[in-house]
């Protein structure tokens, strides 16, 4: 990624943010790509760019449930030292994060998957006997994590979680992911795909709540599409569950250094990757800032 001339504040698996002025902050969206917690060695073209569309489709949709940081991802918005970040920054108010997870499910699959056979839950929360792998909640459940700066995000129980931001809040955030799950399932359904799971970040800005970050993109979130969804099999998708099937099947243990991808799995998640903003958004994203499909 490019030097934007701007002072650098942080790197996080797949963001970089950048000091803009006192109260604002520049957040580039790099081609990384990070599965089991862990970044991988190898780029994915234009995936940066592709996060960022999604996520400012979804922020813009969404203010009347909760408001949110963005400022600006026109880059004549930008400062001029910030470089060539078109189609992949976001200039945004700066805001406390607020250290919590907000994973919302409404089928049980992945990590909910393998709790429910284990113990019968998901999330920690009792769910009916006999379900099937993919199969849908009888209804969205909230399930945060812990937000590790490195390694693994670990489950909480909702008294963990309320230890960690009080109970006011803990009921406030759930409310408030629950309402944006909604809102993108919905959504989901009307383009041929389901949001089978999701998660939130929130900020605390002025002593309100705002959501920070990402919003139901292919890195935050499962979407699989509707007309290949079967219960009790592993539905094919447009998120990160091709590139984490891809390194279970090296043998790989989840720990770094991971394993390189050969050039076809690089292209494929790529094109997972378009194809979901141009199946969610109904837009090209050949039309996005710097894009070329």
């Amino acid at each position: 990624m490019n030097d934007t001339g701007l002072p650098h504040l942080y790197s996080g698996k797949v963001r970089e943010l950048f000091e803009v002025g006192m109260d604002a902050l520049l957040m580039v969206a790099s081609d990384r790509i990070s599965v089991f917690d862990v970044v991988l060695p190898d780029l994915i073209p234009d995936k940066g760019r592709v996060l960022t569309a999604i996520s400012n489709f979804w922020f813009e949709r969404t203010t009347d449930i909760v408001a949110n940081h963005v400022i600006s991802c026109d880059p004549t918005d930008f400062p001029e030292i910030a470089g060539d970040v078109a189609g992949r920054a976001t200039l945004v108010r700066a805001a406390r994060p607020i250290h919590l997870e907000c994973v919302v499910r409404g089928y049980v699959f992945g990590g909910g998957w393998s709790e429910y056979q284990a113990k019968g839950t998901v999330g920690g929360f009792p769910v009916p006997a006999g379900l099937q792998q993919a199969e849908k909640l009888p209804e969205p459940l909230f399930t945060p994590t812990t937000k590790a700066e490195t390694g693994h995000d670990l489950p909480l129980t909702a008294d963990e979680a309320v230890e960690l931001v009080g109970a006011d809040r803990y009921e406030q955030l759930k409310e408030l992911s629950l309402r944006l799950y909604e809102r993108g399932a919905q959504r989901a359904g009307t383009c041929g795909l389901i949001l089978a799971d999701t998660k939130f970040e929130f900020g605390e800005r002025d002593g309100d709540v705002i959501v920070i970050d990402e919003m139901m993109t292919p890195d935050s979130s499962r979407y699989w599409p509707r007309d290949k969804y079967r219960p009790g099999t592993a539905p094919p998708s447009f998120d990160k569950q091709y590139v984490r099937d891809f390194m279970d099947s090296t043998g790989w243990k989840h720990e770094p250094p991971a394993p390189r991808m050969p050039a076809e799995v690089i292209t494929n998640t790529r094109a997972k990757y378009v194809e979901a903003y141009e199946l969610v958004t109904d837009l090209a994203f050949s039309d996005w800032y710097g894009a070329d499909d």
